[in-house]
């Protein structure tokens, strides 16, 4: 028996569980779903169908033994900036790269759950922009609307969730990746706490700023991924208290002080929440508040962090460039920001580093009054394919802080945001608000976005199957 597209992580967990499916079932669906939608929207560079199906055979001979565990026999996908055995991590980039030998910390962790992982998703070159396009695999689409992107740089990611072809994934978040392609896609995105989801066999990614996290149609099966994902390897530098997602889920919050920061924190270029984005956010701060919380428009104390984030980021930009094997393969902008972050790869990179504790500690003084900042992911609705790829280094930069402004800050403080759903605008195209809270305030992040979906039930909406069949070739 197969499974209706709408069968989340959990209900398939559930229904393995209890033998009304078996694993090769739901894996032989997945692959036909992400067979049809390959040429229209494009969602992944490598698909694992054969290992997968023996995963999937070996799956269900534990479940017949009587094995059970949090995801046994459940198929679910991963970025392609996270190692997989026996497959490539080209990291969005051009060229043929060679398989790798080991799962990395994050996969491995889902192994042991017995997630059988069918493929790894596109991302734009080495994560970079808030869109998954390039010249090494296209341009994957948006489900809801195919002249648009998902997002970036988890947009493979997200538009494999969002089109009901897995039903949960792994992404990674170094300055929005997952909570951009999760608001633009109708998704719920997990950034958790730094070291929350290893990024092993990098102890930090991109000097710290990029983290692992999970997307998926709804609260709890985004809590489920993230507490199967959860974990270290012993060499991580970043080993936060353990939490229980999952438990969180089923909590109430409590009646909580919410602070809505419309805002953007300062950048060098003009940005501006669209009319539109905003209406929607204050129409979710409504709901809020509706539900008991005391909402009050109220901005973090953010000051100059950007100048805390562009060496990390570009550092980190720079070290990914000096170990791709095809250097002259890779965009310009890409082997611009490398210059640039060999330039601000000593001094002005330490600086940055030690700024993350001042920032840390001024940011949360904020806290004493708020127990939660509700935000805008992005101040834009998706852009349209191809916007922003033959942009200049400058050009790109300009257009991608105007459309998302909002969520870098919290890369630079290692702190857990969750995007939720905050409905649509124009031309049915998505947006989303960010739930940000300090340091390990996952679960309670997690209980109110579970008690908005129980009112908002975002996840009962699903895109126009004609554009998930039907988008142009990618």
């Amino acid at each position: 028996m197969t499974l209706d597209r709408a069968a989340g992580l959990a209900e398939s967990a559930r229904a393995l569980a209890e033998g009304e499916t078996t694993s090769r079932a739901l894996v032989e669906q997945a692959l036909a779903r992400i067979e049809a939608t390959q040429p229209s929207l494009n969602a992944f560079r490598i698909v694992r169908a054969e290992a997968a199906l023996a995963e999937a055979d070996a799956a269900d001979g534990l479940l017949a033994a009587g094995l059970r565990k949090p995801l046994l026999g459940v198929p679910v996908a991963v970025k392609d900036d996270m190692d997989v055995a026996g497959e490539p991590t080209a990291f969005g980039c051009d060229g043929e790269f060679p398989p790798v030998a080991e799962d990395g910390e994050a996969v491995r962790r889902l192994r042991a759950a017995g997630a059988v992982v069918v493929g790894k998703t596109n991302t734009c070159e080495f994560g970079q922009w808030p869109f998954t396009e390039g010249p090494a695999f296209g341009a994957t689409r948006n489900p809801w609307h195919p002249e648009h992107t998902p997002g970036g740089s988890s947009g493979g990611s997200a538009a494999a969730v969002a089109a009901g072809l897995v039903p949960a994934a792994l992404g990674s978040d170094g300055a929005g990746s997952v909570r951009i392609p999760a608001s633009w896609t109708h998704l719920v995105g997990i950034k958790p706490q730094r070291g929350r989801i290893s990024t092993w066999p990098r102890g930090e990614s991109f000097q710290g700023i990029t983290v692992n996290g999970t997307l998926a149609r709804t609260v709890a099966d985004a809590a489920l991924l993230l507490d199967a994902a959860s974990g270290n390897h012993e060499l991580d530098p970043h080993r936060p208290a353990a939490i229980n997602a999952s438990e969180a889920v089923g909590r109430e919050p409590g009646r909580l002080r919410i602070a809505l920061s419309l805002k953007p924190p300062f950048t060098a270029v003009p940005a501006r929440l669209q009319p539109e984005v905003r209406a929607r956010v204050l129409q979710l701060a409504e709901k809020v508040s509706a539900l008991g919380h005391v909402v009050e428009e109220a901005d973090p104390p953010y000051g100059q962090i950007g100048l805390a984030f562009v060496p990390r980021a570009t550092a980190g930009i720079a070290e990914r460039v000096s170990e791709a094997p095809f250097p002259a393969l890779l965009d310009r902008r890409t082997r611009d920001a490398a210059r640039l972050g060999r330039l601000l790869g000593g001094v002005p990179l330490r600086a940055a580093r030690r700024a993350e504790a001042a920032l840390q500690r001024r940011i949360g003084t904020f806290f004493e009054s708020y127990d939660v900042v509700l935000a805008p992911t992005t101040a834009a609705p998706p852009p349209r394919i191809g916007a922003m790829q033959a942009l200049s280094g400058f050009a790109t930069d300009r257009a991608m802080i105007a459309a998302c402004p909002y969520a870098w800050p919290w890369n630079v403080l290692g702190w857990p945001g969750v995007n939720v759903p905050a409905g649509f605008v124009s031309g049915g195209l998505p947006v989303g608000a960010q739930l940000l809270g300090p340091a390990g305030s996952e679960p309670l992040l997690i209980s109110l976005a579970a008690q908005l979906e129980a009112e908002l039930r975002w996840h009962e909406a699903w895109p126009p199957q004609r554009a998930v069949t039907d988008s142009p070739a990618a």
